[in-house]
């Protein structure tokens, strides 16, 4: 499937791009759980060891999933040209782009892994499982980083469903392999080879998809295009690093909350996770957004680029709000379901509160994120996320730890930093986008 973004109504591309991106992210999650679930039947230092694995994993993730988008942006504003030969140009040149990275992140990742293990206190058996865990996913880096670009290009045509459908089938089988390799005796390590089997049918799947799409046509002409690399490396950069400042910023605030002790810090983990399938929709908006942009900027309609963008924010308020209404009043039965320490549950329950209010300033910062990389324009995405993920985080909660002594403290001034983000990137968003269609001899309505 290869929609044309630049016809029909904004709202009917809006449900069918979002609402499989949703659901698949939605399986993507339950995925992770289960590898979780499986880990914790083999043991806590199992368990332990798939958590130490998550500062490599989530780089990995980061470079590909940033460098994937830029090449979401660049072919969606080739196809919205309608300039199909250069759309392939780009998707193809994009692919040879991945398997190049794949090959210094994972170099670079099995360098890296022994030193973080111990670097983060594994010794014995436990470095030993870190290690069989972390460098297994490791060598595999290729599968992740083809499937986020195999996916980045069919998304650009505007395909969620294809990927919708593999995470699916991929939990499902994820839970067999899990358990029989688990069962089997290979350990936590068992459970990165389930991954990696799981992976390497997602990205044979996408591909068959991509090559039903236009964009492998003359593959047989292809043209090495150096400077196109270049090009995603800079688009991506921004991107890939709002993804690193935010691994960096959950760092800084559990930095701040563990003084209040380890009640807290288990709260601020298992709200994390809760907050982030209520956001989930808001992702789903984010990507439908950047693709609806990407071909509507290249077509030069930025008026319908403007319209995502409005029925973005109205989807946005409704899932505010469902999203709101659920950590509010069943903030205590979703704690529940992860902890039974009444204090854990109270102290997450606080901080669900505070996520509730905070939901649409996620929604803006997410969708003028999407636009900002459709209209090929992302380099303030960089400034922002250092702002919001590192610099004001610091700055604040060093401040607010000499005069207020709750938890609460913390997620507030968290709360208000995301809202002040929201505000900027709502303003700089609106400002770019009135002058490049100034600059086109357009007018903002």
């Amino acid at each position: 499937m290869q929609l044309d973004l630049t016809r029909g109504n904004i709202r009917d591309h809006m449900k069918t791009l979002a609402i499989p991106a949703t659901v698949g992210f939605l399986f993507h999650t339950l995925y992770n759980v289960t590898d979780t679930f499986f880990a914790g039947q083999i043991s806590t230092q199992a368990l332990a060891a798939l958590s130490l694995s998550f500062p490599v994993f989530f780089m990995v993730i980061a470079v590909a999933a940033g460098m994937s988008e830029a090449l979401t942006a660049l072919v969606g504003n080739a196809l919205g040209e309608n300039d199909k030969p250069r759309a392939a140009h780009y998707a193809q040149n994009g692919l040879l782009y991945g398997v190049l990275l794949s090959v210094v992140l994972t170099l670079a990742g099995m360098a890296a892994v022994p030193v973080l293990m111990h670097q983060l206190g594994a010794e014995g058996s436990y470095f030993e499982q870190a290690v069989g865990y972390t460098g297994t996913i490791v060598m595999g880096t290729v599968l992740f980083v083809f499937t986020f670009f195999t996916n980045a290009l069919l998304n650009s045509g505007g395909d969620m469903v294809s990927f919708r459908n593999i995470l699916i089938v991929s939990f499902f089988l994820n839970i067999g392999l899990d358990y029989y390799f688990v069962t089997s005796g290979f350990g936590v390590t068992g459970i990165a080879y389930a991954t990696l089997i799981t992976e390497a049918l997602s990205m044979v799947y996408l591909f068959y998809r991509l090559r039903r799409t236009t964009l492998l046509n003359g593959l047989r002409s292809f043209k090495l295009d150096l400077p196109l690399f270049w090009n995603i490396t800079t688009q991506g950069i921004p991107p890939s690093a709002n993804m690193v400042f935010m691994a960096v910023g959950v760092y800084i605030i559990t930095y701040y909350a563990s003084p209040y002790g380890e009640s807290v810090v288990a709260a601020l983990g298992i709200g994390m996770r809760i907050e982030q399938i209520a956001l989930m929709p808001a992702v789903g908006i984010n990507m439908a957004v950047l693709s609806i942009v990407s071909q509507n900027s290249g077509a030069k309609r930025y008026e319908r680029a403007e319209e995502a963008v409005k029925v973005g924010l109205i989807s946005g308020i409704y899932i505010s709000l469902i999203g709101a209404a659920a950590l509010v009043f069943g903030g205590g039965y979703l704690m529940g379901l992860f902890s039974d320490d009444p204090r854990v549950i109270a102290e997450g329950v606080l901080y669900l509160y505070v996520e509730a209010a905070i939901i649409f300033p996620f929604v803006v910062i997410f969708i003028y994120v999407a636009l900002l990389q459709g209209i090929k324009r992302p380099k303030f995405i960089f400034y922002l996320a250092l702002a919001r993920q590192i610099v004001l985080p610091l700055l604040l909660l060093e401040a607010i730890s000499h005069f207020f002594h709750a938890a609460l403290a913390v997620w507030v001034a968290v709360g208000v930093i995301v809202t002040l983000s929201s505000v900027v990137v709502w303003w700089y968003g609106r400002r770019e986008l009135t002058l490049i269609k100034q600059t086109n001899g357009l007018f903002l309505r």
